[in-house]
């Protein structure tokens, strides 16, 4: 089993959870996060959770210590501790992904990549954002990033999906018109 299918199984099991136990989905959405970020943050720390000479009881303990001091949720904490008895604390940073991707689901809210040639200005960004809302029947977060080789427009990529707006991709399409008529 790859561990995207196991990191996807935990994360599933914790959204079931949180939900279920009126926690704050979110909440645990940024605990597991701010987790994440510590370990993977910290060498030292992730070698030592992620050594398997570590007895199981201080990986638990020490994740503990790192989730209580975060302020984790109990839910989060739990499945930290889950993950340390099993030894599956690398699978940490993909757990926070896929969980992430079932808090943005049951919100209604898609992640958008938009590319542009040049910085949006807060306008077009929003117009941008407002398309692709319309396009997607859902509410879009977008992260912006530049590509001058795009000459100009911008290309968004929502899930599979891409809405390639480019100059650069215009040219070419004109290019290759020209030549299948020639």
């Amino acid at each position: 089993m790859s561990n995207r299918t196991s990191a996807a199984r935990y994360a599933r099991a914790l959204f079931e959870v949180a939900l279920e136990g009126q926690a704050d989905i979110a909440q645990v959405d940024r605990d597991l996060t701010a987790v994440t970020a510590a370990v993977t943050g910290n060498p030292e720390l992730g070698q030592v959770v992620a050594n398997p000479r570590v007895p199981e009881a201080a990986r638990r303990q020490i994740i503990g210590e790192v989730a209580s001091r975060l302020g984790a949720t109990p839910p989060a904490a739990k499945l930290m501790g889950l993950l340390a008895d099993r030894n599956r604390l690398a699978l940490l940073p993909e757990v926070a992904a896929v969980y992430r991707e079932l808090l943005l689901a049951h919100q209604n809210i898609v992640e958008a990549t938009v590319t542009s040639a040049l910085p949006l200005s807060p306008d077009a960004a929003a117009a941008v954002q407002a398309g692709l809302a319309e396009a997607t029947g859902k509410q879009v977060e977008m992260k912006v990033s530049l590509d001058p080789s795009l000459l100009g427009g911008v290309v968004a990529r929502v899930g599979s999906t891409v809405y390639d707006g480019s100059v650069r991709t215009q040219l070419k399409k004109m290019r290759d018109q020209l030549v299948a008529e020639a």
